[in-house]
């Protein structure tokens, strides 16, 4: 049954799926009823909440009105917490696309440093003292630290940033365990939402204390990540780590291809709609991603009757 979003709460812990965006095959425009679709496999999953419009969700290679399109169908849909994505290079473009998913009712935003160019801490935290001064406080709004992609930013100014008392907190994807070490003793100084983003570093941040993981691994493997978060909660380290060895086993597979083709052809796996690649691949890469295919249909329902 639908959740009236009068009846949602934003609870900013937990498992969020960071979603892959499908796109129509022989285009890259957005495929709507694919995501709609995903939404609810990933609900029906157990999952307290999905992101998307972020990494795994290929933001960049779509345009703001499949976005903003995205984000009204997304929230009318979404039977758990949606977080949007509004990332760009852009100031102005990052505002246009928070205002839009506000009003569209979206739960929460996630906000990286402008991408593609390289920017200095000073710089980027004017950014987001700009970008949370325009934007207002309607939705929490979450740090999104994503240094592979963009310009990282620094234990220093997410201090000063979280200080501002205009941010919930932080997902951070650097896989820097020494980064998430410094936001977890800065957390213990002060209350904020701490999120692992790594999907290696999921079971080592939940011991740790983090609140959740936002996890590209979970766009199609959902109950492997619930499963993980709810063993720590149930205070089972034991099965904590069996379950994240089980998960690097799946990250193995995908590593060896851009983000997010593995896990999109994994989720092709699972029955839903993924659409084209962004780019072709090389031939060793397409025999590779079909050796991948090949194992993941018999390496997951080994491992899916362990989770119920």
């Amino acid at each position: 049954m639908k959740i009236g979003r009068a009846a949602r709460e934003m609870r900013l812990s937990g498992v969020f799926a960071a979603a892959v965006t499908p796109n129509r095959m022989g285009t890259h425009d957005a495929d709507y009823s694919g995501l709609m679709d995903l939404l609810d496999f990933l609900a029906a999953a157990g999952v307290d909440g999905i992101c998307i419009l972020g990494s795994t969700g290929e933001f960049l290679n779509f345009p703001f009105s499949d976005r903003q399109r995205l984000v009204y169908l997304g929230v009318k849909r979404s039977r758990v917490p949606l977080l949007v994505g509004v990332g760009h290079s852009t100031l102005r473009g990052a505002l246009e696309l928070a205002g839009e998913a506000i009003s569209a009712g979206a739960d929460g935003l996630l906000i990286m440093p402008p991408y593609f160019f390289r920017y200095d801490q000073p710089e980027i935290e004017r950014f987001y003292i700009e970008f949370a001064r325009e934007t207002g406080d309607a939705v929490p709004m979450l740090l999104y630290n994503i240094p592979q992609f963009t310009s990282g930013i620094a234990p220093a100014t997410v201090r000063a940033l979280l200080d501002s008392g205009r941010f919930a907190g932080i997902k951070d994807s650097s896989g820097d365990g020494a980064y998430f070490e410094e936001l977890l003793a800065f957390r213990r100084q002060r209350n904020f939402a701490l999120f692992a983003g790594h999907d290696r570093l999921a079971s080592r941040a939940l011991a740790a204390g983090a609140d959740g993981i936002v996890s590209g691994c979970a766009s199609a493997i959902p109950e492997l990540l619930v499963a993980l978060y709810r063993a720590h909660k149930a205070g089972n380290p034991a099965r904590a780590e069996a379950l994240q060895s089980t998960l690097n086993d799946f990250i193995d597979g995908i590593e060896r291809f851009p983000t997010p083709i593995g896990v999109k052809h994994a989720v092709a796996i699972r029955g839903q709609k993924h659409g084209d690649m962004a780019t072709p691949l090389s031939q060793a890469s397409e025999g590779a991603l079909a050796e991948f295919a090949s194992w993941f249909k018999s390496w997951w329902p080994s491992i899916a009757p362990s989770l119920k």
